[in-house]
C-alpha cells in the first residue's frame, strides 16, 4: 500500500480521483489545495482532500471498508494542515458518516439533509459564542451579516434603517481573511462608523458564518451546483446557534442587484427564515450618481487612483481610516 499526498492533480491521476469521488456519491471539489491517495497494486483505495483548515472529499473503496483507511487519510491530513499552522479543523462529510468521523474524534457543527459540518474541537462552536456579551432586551432583536470591503454609506444605511426598527442590532462582521481589506480594518470600520447608533453591537462571525467552511463558494461569486446547499447549512448555522445565543427575531440585508450570488443568498434567507421564527426583511440599497453603493465599486475607485469619488460613496470614519492607514 502506497500513501501519497499530492499539491495538483493533473491528467491520468485527476482522472482516476474524479471517477472514485463520482462512485462514491461525492462530487470532485475544485477548492482544494492537497490531497491524499492512498494506492494498492495501482489502483486507487482510498482519497482525502484539503483547503487550507477543511478537509473534504474523503472516500474509501467499498471492498476496503473496515480496514481504518477513513482513519489513515484523516491523519495524513491532519499533519499536513498542523504543519501549515492549521489547528482548528473543519469537515464536509455526508449525514450518514456521523458515527464515523466522531469515533475519529470529529465533532458536529450543523448539517443538513445532503451535507453534515464538523469540527475537531467539541462544542467549539459554543465556545466560540460564549465568549462574545448578549445582554438581555426587551422587543425586536435585529441582525446584519456584512463584510463591509470596505464599510460604505449603504452599510451605515442599511444598518441605520435596521436599528431604527429594532430594540438592539448585531452586525455580525466576515471573519474570513478573504478580502481587499482585512477583518481587522473591516471590523474597525464598522465599529467607527456605527459607533454613534447607540443600539447596535458589532460582532464577528468567527469562522462559522459565511466562511470558507460553511460556505465556500460564497467569495466565488459565481453560482454552482453546491450554492443551494451552502445557503441551507449557512443559515442552519445562524438559527441553531446565532439566534439562541443572541435573542435574534429578525434579519436584515441589503438588496442585491450586482451579485448573483448574494442575490440567490437572500432569497434562500427569505423563503426559509420565517419557518424558523426569524423574520426576513430587505431593504432597498442607497444610489449615488444614478448607481447602486457598493463596496465593488469603491474598490474598483481605489484601484483607479479616484479618492474624490470613494470619498462621496464612504462615511467620513471610513474615509479618514483608509487615509491614515495607508489603504488609499
Amino acid at each position: 500500500m502506497e500513501i501519497q499526498l499530492t499539491r495538483s492533480l493533473k491528467g491520468t491521476k485527476l482522472n482516476i480521483w474524479k471517477k472514485f469521488l463520482e462512485r462514491a456519491g461525492i462530487e470532485a471539489d475544485s477548492l482544494i489545495s492537497r490531497t491524499v491517495l492512498v494506492w494498492d497494486d495501482n489502483k486507487l483505495i482510498a482519497t482525502g482532500s484539503r483547503q487550507g483548515n477543511i478537509l473534504k472529499c474523503i472516500a474509501v473503496d467499498e471492498s476496503r471498508r473496515g480496514e481504518d483507511l477513513t482513519a489513515t487519510i484523516l491523519s495524513e491530513l491532519r499533519k499536513d494542515a498542523f504543519a501549515e499552522g492549521h489547528s482548528h479543523l473543519f469537515l464536509y462529510t455526508k449525514p450518514e458518516n456521523k458515527d464515523l468521523f466522531t469515533s475519529l474524534f470529529f465533532y458536529e457543527v450543523a448539517q443538513t439533509d445532503k451535507v453534515l459540518l464538523m469540527e475537531n474541537r467539541r462544542d467549539g462552536i459554543k465556545e466560540f459564542l460564549s465568549s462574545m456579551p448578549a445582554e438581555g432586551f426587551d422587543g425586536i432583536i435585529g441582525s446584519i451579516i456584512m463584510n463591509a470591503n470596505p464599510f460604505t454609506r449603504g452599510h451605515r444605511y442599511l444598518i441605520e434603517k435596521a436599528a431604527g426598527e429594532c430594540k438592539q442590532l448585531y452586525v455580525f462582521v466576515l471573519s474570513e481573511d478573504k478580502s481587499l481589506f482585512s477583518a481587522e480594518d473591516r471590523m474597525e470600520m464598522v465599529k467607527r462608523g456605527t459607533k454613534d447608533i447607540l443600539n447596535v453591537t458589532v460582532l464577528p462571525t468567527g469562522p462559522y458564518l459565511i466562511s470558507s467552511a460553511t460556505f465556500p463558494t460564497y467569495f466565488l461569486k459565481e453560482r454552482d451546483k453546491a450554492t443551494n446547499i451552502q445557503c441551507m447549512l449557512d443559515i442552519e448555522i445562524f438559527v441553531r446557534y446565532f439566534a439562541p445565543k443572541f435573542s435574534i427575531t429578525r434579519r436584515y440585508a441589503g438588496t442585491e442587484p450586482l451579485s448573483p450570488m448574494t442575490d440567490m443568498y437572500n432569497k434562500a434567507l427569505q423563503k426559509n427564515l420565517p419557518e424558523k421564527g426569524i423574520e426576513f426583511f430587505e431593504i432597498d440599497r442607497i444610489p449615488e450618481d444614478s448607481a447602486p453603493i457598493s463596496a465593488s465599486r469603491v474598490r474598483a475607485l481605489i484601484d483607479e487612483g479616484d479618492i474624490e469619488s470613494v470619498r462621496k460613496l464612504v462615511p467620513e470614519t471610513t474615509f479618514n481610516y483608509l487615509q491614515t492607514h495607508g489603504l488609499l
